[in-house]
């Protein structure tokens, strides 16, 4: 079973007029063991890539549903290292490209050569590091793109033109664009300027923009993907997880819209 690379999945996703559902979920929560079956449910479920979160115990982006997921991932033992292991040793099972989100601090405490090699033998297809800021990204970023992994690069709305400019420029994978200002978490109402800031980045970024933070419900799914080229679910899919909602993540998978490109 061949995995899809990052731009492989967005041009099948293109020829099947779709647009993208990323699905967040935290590594360990529930178990280390439950993370393989997680994955192919998600895949499953028609998720098109799947972002898995390493526990850490000082999340700067994350809100309260995840930093519990953490918590509660951190006291059945999970390390950077166990997760990566494990996701080698399920790999083969699934065909969506699979991102790690994590922290520089684990990864400085691992290794930054140990940690992208260690990547690249799980089939890791991109990483996330939300708080390494675009100026810092050269400590590990070569390296990445020597094992073909996307270094996935945030944008915010409150980003000045110009850098806006740069990390589009600079994005491998696709662009992650934070939709709100703060943290990650389920919010009933999402930023009016919402759709000409992501209509916007779409206008100068060269890769796919991916809209993520505060989308938890079928009409933000419907609306928001409607601007760019998909979105990034994360509470609401590590809340449903934790409820044994698994049919309600379905529900909400199923309501990717139709690609308008």
């Amino acid at each position: 079973m061949t995995a899809l690379s990052i731009a492989e999945a967005f041009h099948q996703l293109k020829q099947n007029n779709e647009k993208a559902f990323v699905a967040y979920i935290m590594a360990g929560d529930g178990g280390l063991s439950s993370l393989k079956d997680k994955v192919l449910f998600l895949e499953k479920a028609g998720a098109s890539m799947v972002e898995i979160g390493i526990p850490f115990s000082d999340p700067v982006a994350d809100g309260p549903v995840i930093q519990e997921a953490g918590k509660r991932a951190l006291k059945e033992g999970v390390s950077l290292a166990k997760v990566l292991a494990e996701i080698a040793a399920f790999r083969s099972s699934v065909t969506i490209p699979l991102i790690v989100m994590t922290y520089i601090n684990p990864v400085y405490a691992y290794g930054i050569e140990r940690f992208v090699n260690d990547c690249a033998k799980a089939g890791v297809n991109g990483v996330i590091l939300p708080d390494v800021p675009f100026e810092e990204q050269g400590i590990l970023s070569q390296e990445l793109k020597e094992k073909n992994i996307d270094l996935i690069q945030l944008v915010t709305l409150t980003s000045p033109e110009e850098r806006k400019k740069k990390i589009a420029q600079a994005s491998n994978g696709f662009l992650y664009a934070v939709t709100v200002t703060g943290i990650t978490g389920q919010r009933n109402k999402l930023p009016e300027e919402l759709s000409g800031y992501l209509e916007h980045l779409k206008k100068i970024s060269p890769v796919p923009v991916l809209a993520g933070f505060g989308i938890s419900n079928h009409r933000q799914v419907k609306e928001v993907g409607s601007y760019c080229d998909g979105v990034i679910v994360g509470s609401k899919i590590v809340d449903l997880f934790h409820q044994g909602k698994e049919e309600e993540i379905v529900e909400l998978i199923g309501k990717k819209t139709e690609s308008i490109l």
